[in-house]
């Protein structure tokens, strides 16, 4: 084992006397700027030793470092700031080089040493954020403010997870045997992509098979399905059996609490589409809405409580981000007498907090190939704007800014509270309308087809019919003729794949 450090030492403690004979800064470092830096005091990207003595300690520092924001340790300055230097000679820094080969990975620190006059120097030694997690003799460490800590287990699990990301993340694993395409959602997959071409986030293919489609979205690599399409489009029992977690809880609560006390409790298992159009029902049959008419305007202008473009953005998010790998867990959304929660099985990262949110950021999704999917469809706006949409749209609608928390280790909830609503006092039971009244029908079903093309009969089923009624075939009849409405497949009105989709105001005005 000694025969094969000695080699390994010395080849780095060439590579330190190389960067310091070449002068690695590109402008060398003055004593001047050395007193500015150390004026500053230690903080989370700053330490200070008196000697190269206490290299062990500086050396879970600089791993610290590297898990966080960089940083830099000075050799030479004593912990009340002062710059009292040392003698450096090649033994010191044999035995820096020896202490920094205990990090893992290896790394090669920027060092320079800085002359203070009397043959005394300051060695300075920098290090920038390498992602990690980085560990020194096989711990981990974090800086927690001018401290360095241990990291906790949880939050290097988590980093190597993150590390492991871009290439072994659960959505690209082959589908489990016995899983075919039989077992996704045809109809579901051609909605996607008529969607997806109307609104010119996808050029129409030469070919609309199933196959095609998918392997066009990425859902197919080297010929085998992903696990991303089954979250898309999983409908069998096949697909149920093995993952039990494409499920979404819904509850409307009495009260401010969780208690066995509902008003509603509702749990689906489906695909993310069939999940989102089910968690918009919930939402519309409990929302309070405010209605007004306005004089000289035909239409009754509705205010609800929670905007449905933010609720939305906010369950899509959720559904895109949240962590498939458990078998546990699920997206969740609770409705009480004072807020709306909506709650993510995963927790935020890449450096994520509440706080950046609320800020306009670029974005890593969890799960890329579904997240690009939902774009396509138009069911999500471009990465990185989701949450600034979602405090635009509560602002328009009178809510307060909602609030991302993070609940517990490994889940992220956005709370939202109601909108300041002036005027009518706003229905509080929705769900016991009286469905006969064409208008009421008439609101629900664009506000239904806001989340996407349906049939009749999924119109239906929504509305709580149990076939389609009379009174629904006339307001379709209605809504298309005022051209609110039109048919997905227009050059075959009579097909089996027929449904509904609004038509765009622009559309309207033409």
């Amino acid at each position: 084992m000694e025969a094969l450090i000695k080699p390994c030492s010395k080849r780095y403690f060439r590579f330190v006397l190389d960067r310091l004979a070449t002068n690695c800064y590109k402008k060398p470092m003055k004593i001047e700027k050395l007193r500015q830096l150390v004026s500053q005091g230690e903080s989370e990207t700053l330490e200070f030793k008196k000697s190269t003595g206490q290299r062990t300690e500086a050396a879970k520092t600089l791993c610290a470092m590297l898990n966080g924001q960089g940083g830099q340790v000075l050799f030479g300055v004593t912990d009340k700031g002062e710059v009292v230097g040392q003698k450096v000679e090649a033994k010191t820094l044999e035995d820096l080089a020896q202490e920094f080969r205990r990090i893992d990975p290896q790394v090669k620190p920027s060092i320079e040493k800085v002359d203070i006059g009397q043959g005394l120097s300051v060695i300075a030694v920098e290090v920038s954020p390498g992602g990690g997690p980085y560990t020194y003799d096989g711990r981990a460490f974090m800086r927690v403010g001018p401290t360095t800590q241990l990291m906790i287990r949880r939050q290097y699990e988590q980093r190597l997870t993150e590390q492991m990301h871009a290439t072994s993340r659960w959505e690209l694993l082959p589908v489990p045997k016995g899983i075919t395409i039989a077992d996704l959602d045809s109809e579901e997959i051609q909605i996607t992509l008529e969607n997806a071409v109307r609104i010119g986030r996808m050029d129409r293919p030469r070919r609309t098979d199933t196959r095609s489609i998918l392997t066009g979205l990425k859902l197919i690599e080297d010929g085998q399905i992903i696990s991303a399409a089954l979250v898309l489009y999983g409908k069998s029992a096949k697909v149920e059996n093995h993952f039990p977690q494409f499920a979404m809880h819904m509850a409307r609560f009495r009260g401010v609490r969780k208690t066995p006390d509902f008003a509603d409790n509702r749990q689906h298992w489906g695909h993310a589409f069939e999940l989102l159009r089910r968690a918009e029902s919930f939402l519309m049959d409990h929302v309070p809405i405010a209605g007004k008419v306005v004089p000289g305007r035909f239409q009754r202008i509705d205010q609800p409580w929670y905007p449905p473009r933010a609720t939305r953005e906010a369950l899509a998010n959720a559904l895109c981000h949240r962590d498939y790998s458990t078998h546990g867990g699920a997206v969740s959304l609770a409705m009480f007498d004072d807020r709306l929660e909506i709650t993510n099985p995963n927790g935020l990262h890449f450096g994520f907090t509440p706080e950046s949110l609320t800020q306009p950021h670029d974005t890593q999704p969890w799960n890329p190939r579904i997240a690009d999917v939902f774009y396509r469809a138009g069911i999500i706006e471009k990465w990185g704007m989701g949450t600034i949409n979602i405090l635009d749209w509560c602002r328009e609608n009178g809510n307060p800014p909602p609030k991302w928390e993070i609940r517990e280790p490994g889940t992220v909830a956005i709370v939202f509270w109601p909108a300041e609503i002036k005027g009518e006092k706003p229905e509080l039971q929705p769900e016991s309308r009286p469905e006969s009244q064409p208008e009421l029908i008439q609101d629900k079903v664009l506000h239904l087809l806001e989340s996407g093309p349906l049939s009749k009969s999924e119109l239906a089923s929504r509305l709580g019919q149990k076939q389609i009624s009379g009174q629904l075939k006339k307001v379709l009849l209605a809504l298309a003729a005022e051209k609110r409405i039109e048919f997905t497949i227009p050059d075959k009105p009579n097909s089996r794949l027929q449904k509904y989709r609004l038509v765009s105001k622009e559309q309207q005005d033409r």
